[in-house]
């Protein structure tokens, strides 16, 4: 178990495991927390699962930890690593069981005030145009020739059906669509999907009405169409049973790969295969298929949002639209190239539960947010804030362009159940004015804001360390749990 004295403060909010903590590191373990973070984080085995990382052949300059971390399954939720495309590991526990799952922000110029009057009536219509819960079936029935189009183009299938535009998908990381390999797919892993496109899913996955409430950035939030006191709404979810499914199909299927390939695997759950392998490239082509599934996901569930609020706002409040600030992925491995010594390097970036930051200027960015930076789209729970903020060239030199992804759990899910009463949360949330909807009161208690860290702390430390700048604070409305 690491303790406190393991670390070597570097500064307030850095502090790092050397190398000198164990010879089988080959290379530190750098965490972005405060002090207080540090110590909670030590309840668990996140920093025990990235030291293991850390002891794999081919990532490089430090496994990086956010100040959202929880335990995962082989690597922390809030850990990040960088392998070196030619000599480096991809190890499917490193990036989620939850492919892409990801965060979508739509803004709007709807004043809470006027739009108040109908929130009851938009929640209702939210509930029924976009199916939450465990299992869900979504209204598009893919068949197999449609799927396998889903899997290899993503969002750019839902533009064709209409359920995109242009603006849409050049506001989606990686312009909402990578080049998967749907044949990498199981025929398991595609038989779940084959239902539950333009489904939320449930346990920690939202839909969020919320307001502006506060603008620190002012150049930013208006290059982002943000604008104190109107409504935004936020979509959590991913890749729904079908990415769950492929994470488990190349967990299951790397098994034994150590032995083929001469690695010394310090943990069976970070089992993992060299990146340009067949099994490696194979494990590839299936996580950007899954990958873009929740491209397509997340985008069906903002059309449907859509009709919700045409349906219940059109024609009493003055421009009832909504348009896309920004999408974001924060279970992903991707390739890219960064700095390394002062040469470019390829890179595959590990993020788990980490959200890519990039800085003012990036190609990778539409030309209307290069002045800005990206926007960072950071979820809290449903009683308490979440955040926007924007990539710095900071955060490029320190974390791979990387930030937190949202509070973070620092109670388990039975010990939220336990301590919850998903009734006594409703009443208790109703009367601070926030309106909820939920699959089930069980499931409601284990999202408890309580269960969660402080997202206010997360995000002062991140911006205190410098891989990110705060542009806007919101606060929720109304809540969609599945």
């Amino acid at each position: 178990m690491i303790r406190e004295t393991d670390f070597e403060k570097i500064s307030e909010f850095e502090w790092e495991i050397p190398l000198s903590f164990n010879p089988d590191l080959k290379i530190p373990v750098r965490a972005f927390v405060s002090r207080d973070l540090l110590e909670e984080a030590l309840g668990d085995l996140s920093f025990d699962q990235a030291i293991n990382a850390a002891m794999l052949p081919g990532f490089i300059k430090n496994v990086l930890i956010m100040p959202d971390v929880h335990q995962g399954y082989g690597f922390p939720i809030g850990g990040v690593a960088a392998a070196d495309v030619e000599s480096g590991m991809i190890s499917p526990g490193a990036i989620g069981y939850d492919i892409n799952c990801g965060v979508r922000l739509l803004g709007s110029s709807i004043l809470l005030e006027e739009a108040e009057p109908y929130l009851d009536d938009l929640i209702l219509a939210l509930d029924r145009h976009c199916p939450s819960g465990v299992g869900t079936k979504g209204s598009i029935k893919l068949n197999e020739k449609e799927l396998s189009r889903v899997l290899e183009t993503g969002a750019k299938w839902a533009e064709k059906q209409g359920f995109a535009s242009e603006v849409d998908l050049r506001r989606t990381e990686n312009g909402g669509s990578l080049p998967g390999i749907w044949g990498k797919v199981s025929a398991r892993a595609r038989e779940r999907g084959e239902m539950q496109l333009g489904t939320l899913g449930a346990g920690n996955h939202f839909l969020e009405v919320g307001v502006v409430d506060r603008i620190i950035n002012p150049s930013a939030a208006s290059t982002w169409g943000l604008t104190e006191g109107c409504l935004t709404l936020m979509i959590h979810c991913g890749s729904r049973g079908l990415g769950h499914q492929v994470c488990t199909d190349y967990v299951k299927s790397f098994q034994g790969l150590d032995k083929r390939y001469g690695i010394k695997l310090p943990d069976r759950e970070l089992v993992c295969a060299p990146i340009n392998s067949p099994e490696g490239q194979d494990y590839v082509g299936a996580m950007r298929a899954a990958a873009n599934y929740a491209f397509a996901n997340r985008q069906i569930l903002a059309h449907r949002a859509r009709m919700a609020f045409e349906e219940v706002l059109a024609g009493k409040v003055a421009n009832w639209h909504l348009f896309q600030v920004y999408d974001i992925a924060h279970n992903m491995g991707n390739f890219e190239t960064h700095s390394i010594d002062g040469k470019p390097r390829k890179l595959c970036i590990h993020r788990k539960g980490a959200t890519r930051a990039l800085p003012p200027n990036s190609p990778d960015l539409p030309e209307e947010y290069r002045s800005t930076g990206q926007p960072v789209l950071i979820p809290g729970t449903m009683g308490t804030a979440s955040w926007i903020l924007s990539g710095t060239h900071t955060g490029m030199k320190k974390s791979f362009g990387t930030t937190c992804h949202g509070a973070g759990r620092m109670m388990s899910r039975n010990e939220a159940k336990r301590k919850v009463r998903g009734s006594d949360l409703i009443d208790s949330l109703g009367v601070r004015g926030i309106r909820i909807r939920a699959g089930s009161l069980s499931g409601l208690a284990e999202e408890a804001p309580e269960a969660y860290k402080d997202v206010d702390r997360v995000v002062d430390t991140v911006c205190g360390a410098g891989i990110a700048s705060k542009v806007a604070r919101l606060l929720p409305v109304a809540v969609i749990k599945g």
